[in-house]
């Protein structure tokens, strides 16, 4: 019987997995608080994650051009952003910008920015892309 070390758990439940983002709390059953938090940083080092919040972490790739890593998800920060809001619980929809559109509209948004119903006061970023937050009146 071989013993796997923390790091090769996580790096194989981060392989089999489908989703793009994790949270810190995915990776609590295979060891403590600290040790997760070094593996992730290690991870983070190694190019095989980035974060892009506190205790949220994006699958990465490395970008062939300038050989850094990126976030590896299809719709890139844009689509690693919206999954992070709906794996921490937050009730979102695209802000007025994105639905005109996607109602039509020839006017492409520059960033993503959602509008979010109720709290949320956490930082999504990576890089130079930041998550922009429209409050929905209530």
């Amino acid at each position: 019987m071989t013993t796997q070390t923390l790091e090769s758990r996580i790096r194989d439940k981060i392989r089999k997995s489908r989703r793009m983002v994790f949270l810190r709390d995915d990776f609590a059953a295979l060891g403590g608080y600290d040790q997760v938090g070094r593996v992730l940083h290690q991870l983070e080092a190694q190019g095989r994650l980035v974060r892009i919040g506190k205790g949220l972490y994006a699958k990465a790739r490395q970008n062939r051009i300038t050989g850094k890593p990126m976030i590896a998800a299809p719709g890139g920060f844009d689509q690693a952003a919206k999954e992070a809001l709906n794996r921490l619980g937050v009730q979102w929809e695209p802000a007025s910008a994105e639905k005109a559109y996607q109602a039509g509209r020839t006017q492409v948004p520059a960033r993503v920015v959602v509008k979010v119903k109720g709290p949320f006061n956490r930082q999504i970023a990576y890089g130079n892309y930041r998550l922009g937050i429209e409050r929905a009146s209530a």
